[in-house]
């Protein structure tokens, strides 16, 4: 889908800019110009897409029935599917999170969105299927959702809202107040201009947040060494499976991404489990993710989320090293 901007940020940097491809340097300008756009056109189409929902489909009635509707916990379990069937990488998933915040859906149900979104795609699970085999597939791809499921659950026992950023607050503010069928009758041209400039503010105002995060994760992308990890993570002793997780979280990339580099980590004598908790912790709590998730929550809000996630990925750590 964007491999036309990956040839683009190629040809910046390589060629117009003459930047060794093969330099630190180069690999974190690469990654920082092909990301940085990625995100910000993703960003744009979702919200307006979710714009053009909240125009014209009645979402305040489908907030209500997860609200109301006793569903069992099943409405955690199908938003954390949702998130295992999009492609996206941690900060990439922030776009639509922001959307479905503005769009009313229940705040701890989007957390099982958010949790999942990175930590499964249809890429990585294919990519770890012919690496690691049938068994490893399934408990990688299953506990992906579960620890969306369970961690949006858990999240759901607060009381989140109130922890929102002021300017999630406000937009919903200004939502209410201007009634949610507003300008239901005018036709989708007549309504086009209007989502479009909301689409444009909202980029707007996460621009700033964007940059830097995706900065953070192209430095630690392009200067981290390989080595670092295989020789510190190593052997079997009980505190690996934590010091992974407490590492990959500077660390920043997609699923996809991180399965190569996995696969040389087991090759060199990382337990499989500790490994794939390296993995959901880089994908799935990445400093560049908190930066950008600044922007609509509270640092209390963001620090008891990456908490609960954190605790969840380190015991599933342990449960996978204990099965595999």
């Amino acid at each position: 889908m964007f491999d036309w901007l990956q040839h683009f940020a190629d040809w910046l940097i390589y060629t117009l800019f003459k930047v060794g491809a093969e330099t630190h340097l180069g690999t974190a300008l690469n990654f920082f110009v092909y990301d940085t756009l990625k995100i910000l056109i993703l960003l744009f189409f979702v919200v307006f897409i979710m714009g053009i929902v909240n125009a014209y489909f009645p979402i305040e009635r489908l907030k209500d029935y997860l609200n109301k509707k006793k569903l069992y916990g099943l409405e955690y379990f199908f938003s954390s599917v949702f998130g295992a069937i999009t492609p996206f990488c941690s900060c990439s998933s922030v776009p639509l999170f922001i959307g479905f915040v503005q769009g009313g859906i229940p705040l701890a149900v989007t957390f099982s969105f958010l949790i999942t979104s990175p930590l499964v795609n249809e890429v990585a699970v294919a990519m770890f299927l012919g690496m690691f085999g049938v068994k490893a597939t399934l408990i990688y791809a299953i506990s992906g959702i579960v620890l969306g499921t369970i961690g949006g659950w858990l999240l759901g026992k607060f009381n989140l809202e109130p922890l929102l950023s002021d300017w999630v607050k406000k937009i919903l503010e200004n939502k209410m107040q201007h009634g949610e069928y507003e300008g239901a009758k005018q036709t989708f041209y007549q309504r086009l201009p209007e989502i479009s400039r909301g689409a444009w503010d909202i980029v707007k105002g996460v621009l700033l947040y964007v940059v830097i995060g995706i900065a953070i994760g192209a430095a630690m992308h392009g200067y981290v060494p390989e080595n670092f990890f295989n020789t510190y993570l190593g052997g079997g002793q009980w505190w690996t499976v934590p010091l992974a997780v407490l590492v990959a979280v500077p660390m920043y990339a997609n699923a996809a991404g991180i399965v190569p580099i996995i696969q040389v980590f087991v090759a060199k004598g990382v337990p499989l489990g500790t490994a794939i908790a390296f993995m959901m912790a880089t994908v799935g709590l990445s400093i560049p993710e908190a930066t950008l998730l600044k922007k609509v929550m509270s640092l209390k809000l963001i620090a008891i989320f990456f908490g609960i996630v954190t605790v969840c990925i380190i015991i599933s750590g342990y449960l996978f090293n204990l099965i595999l």
